[in-house]
């Protein structure tokens, strides 16, 4: 059974070095994420890196595309391509760019990083696998900040409407976005009502707690003929002490110094 704390710590690695390697941004978001995509790909999904388009896998969208790095790092890890392609991100004539692309990727579904976009494309899905009898479940990954966009809450309504029970939204509730915290910039709470008032079963958990992670995950649909939506609460950076609910490292990338500190930190050697 796969350890998705020690895939959670290797994911963060991976993408630090990404980063650094690129001189890139986004490490903070993609940080407070790692650890709902090694338990997603690690205990919940149903695909295999070996067939990645078999007709009936679970699909994953990552609506918050810019969180790229991790998304990639993942999907590594768990043998959809080598390692050695990290080592290209964001290069020129590289398919890791530095937002998700599906083009030559195995193991990802679509393009993202337009926000807004994401809960909607996984509605698509869901509706077709429900009209087809496919018993496939589509699970989308939103930024909160992504919540702003009106885009997502046109989606939640079609969504219940439809009664999609195989749609699966996990909102990474880490308070912070490009300009400054969520409440600040465009308060959203209170979410779970809101979500509620939407027609979703609703829960919410600690993010970083990979038991209460499973545990609902696990239980979708969490009520008949509804979307699910859990709401993950989780700190952008995490992992990495001086990342953490800090914004800057919504953009910054780490120098030398701070990659050697970051993974050692993380318990490996840069």
């Amino acid at each position: 059974m796969t350890d998705t704390v020690e895939l959670a710590r290797r994911i963060r690695s991976a993408a630090l070095r990404m980063v650094h390697h690129a001189k890139a941004s986004h490490i903070g978001t993609g940080l407070s994420m790692a650890d709902l995509l090694a338990v997603l790909y690690g205990k919940i999904l149903r695909v295999n890196p070996e067939v990645p388009e078999q007709p009936e896998r679970d699909r994953f969208i990552l609506s918050k595309g810019h969180g790229a790095a991790v998304l990639y790092a993942t999907l590594a890890e768990c043998g959809f391509f080598p390692a050695q392609w990290l080592e290209t991100y964001c290069d020129d004539g590289s398919p890791l760019a530095g937002h998700v692309v599906h083009t030559g990727v195995p193991g990802v579904e679509v393009s993202t990083g337009s926000l807004g976009h994401g809960l909607s494309m996984a509605c698509g899905m869901a509706l077709a696998a429900k009209r087809d009898a496919n018993p496939a479940r589509v699970y989308v990954l939103l930024g909160d900040g992504e919540c702003d966009e009106g885009a997502v809450w046109e989606a939640a309504l079609f969504a219940a409407h439809h009664a999609l029970h195989n749609l699966v939204a996990i909102v990474d509730r880490n308070n912070i976005q490009g300009f400054g915290d969520t409440c600040e910039v465009l308060n959203l709470e209170p979410l779970d009502t809101k979500w509620s008032a939407f027609g979703w079963a609703v829960r919410e958990i600690d993010g970083h707690d990979h038991e209460q992670v499973c545990g609902v995950l696990r239980k979708v649909p969490l009520e008949p003929d509804r979307p699910s939506v859990v709401i993950a609460r989780t700190v952008k950076g995490k992992g990495v002490s001086f990342m953490e609910d800090t914004l800057d490292w919504h953009y910054k990338s780490p120098d030398d110094k701070q990659l050697a500190d970051a993974i050692a930190e993380l318990g490996g050697a840069a």
